[in-house]
């Protein structure tokens, strides 16, 4: 077996509507095509992809709760974690820096899922 690229990252949210707030706007990914009949919504990065799979219920499965880069989570490159940071604030989300000193910070989506922002 030869693994070639990464696809896609998928997620699970309680509320389809909040997530593509966080998502869209917040994060500022663009919505794509979803060719599936079971609720969800797709976003492009690059040439991978974000899928959010609507769900009943999201499991916090964290097992660190002080240093979130040590739990599951989907990171992103950025061009300005400054900015990020700024952003992420003004819509209200929580912000960790990166515990290691690089130009890095964790946040969570509305369902607890834990998203890496990273200076490039």
């Amino acid at each position: 077996m030869q693994i070639v690229r990464a696809l896609h990252t998928a997620l699970l949210v309680s509320n389809l509507e909040r997530a593509e707030y966080f998502y869209g706007t917040v994060l500022g990914l663009a919505k794509v095509e979803r060719p599936l009949s079971f609720a969800g919504t797709w976003y492009q990065v690059a040439d991978y992809q974000i899928h959010l799979i609507s769900a009943e219920q999201c499991v916090d499965d964290r097992v660190d709760c002080e240093r979130w880069g040590r739990n599951r989570h989907v990171a992103f490159a950025v061009t300005d974690v400054r900015a990020a940071k700024d952003q992420l604030l003004r819509h209200g989300h929580t912000i960790q820096m990166s515990a290691s000193g690089r130009a890095a910070l964790f946040t969570e989506d509305p369902d607890g899922n834990l998203i890496e922002l990273s200076q490039m």
